[in-house]
């Protein structure tokens, strides 16, 4: 498994959002979706508002492959892992990040914690 750069790992971290999308059987590219994340600890992690039910979720986790895109740049494949070892580091990100509006709360809730990926390239 490779490693984010620095560079790109600051990017990731300043950006907005980030477009993540899980592969088909075939290789290519599901649609990519709009996400919030957080680098914590120099890892790149994403979840699910939606938890388990999230449509993009449920692609990702298919194969546990798939892809992420940031600042319009092009599709990188990247491999997502559960993670559950770091959420109030995790939640305390978003919070910094994002604010304390509903949809942090939403991304912080225990449904949406059961899908805390960390997102590493592939």
């Amino acid at each position: 498994m490779d490693a984010w750069t620095p560079e790109e790992l600051d990017q990731l971290d300043r950006a907005n959002t980030i477009r993540v999308a899980g592969r088909r059987v075939d290789g290519s590219s599901r649609t990519l979706v709009i996400v919030w994340q957080v680098v914590v600890g120099g890892v790149l992690y994403v979840r699910s508002v939606k938890g388990p039910e999230g449509e993009w979720y449920k692609g990702v986790v298919r194969h546990h492959e798939g892809f992420v895109s940031w600042n319009g740049g092009a599709a990188r494949p990247v491999v997502f892992t559960a993670d559950d070892e770091h959420d109030d580091a995790i939640d305390a990100a978003y919070l910094a990040k994002y604010g304390n509006g509903s949809a942090t709360r939403a991304i912080n809730s225990d449904t949406a914690k059961t899908t805390t990926l960390r997102v590493d390239p592939a």
